[in-house]
């Protein structure tokens, strides 16, 4: 699986599980990537989070949290902190280390 890609299902598997999570009586639509069931909220956060990892020019590129050039608005990069935040102990309780090192780059 190419890197961008990966990075991809990464940032929606995250988003999909903060939002079913946090969202739960929220009306949900479908995401064609991933299978990923969204509130309004979140999915606007997964086409913003789609659309910046694909217009990227760094090679190799590095963690948002850690480029020298971040590309999200403040009000987008607020949110996917949360939603890394709160998704990457979800997962790490679970037994996902694969997303724990994902995290911590």
């Amino acid at each position: 699986m190419e890197r961008e890609d990966r990075d991809i299902k990464v940032v929606l598997d995250f988003i999909k599980i903060y939002c079913k999570k946090n969202h739960e009586g929220r009306e949900k639509t479908l995401l064609n990537e991933n299978n990923t069931w969204l509130c309004k909220e979140c999915m606007e956060l997964a086409l913003y989070a789609i659309k910046k990892r694909r217009i990227c020019k760094k090679d190799p590129k590095p963690a948002c949290k850690r480029c020298d050039t971040p590309c999200y608005s403040a009000k987008y990069r607020e949110q996917i902190r949360k939603v890394m935040k709160f998704s990457g102990i979800y997962y790490v309780k679970r037994g996902r280390l694969d997303y724990l090192y994902h995290y911590l780059r």
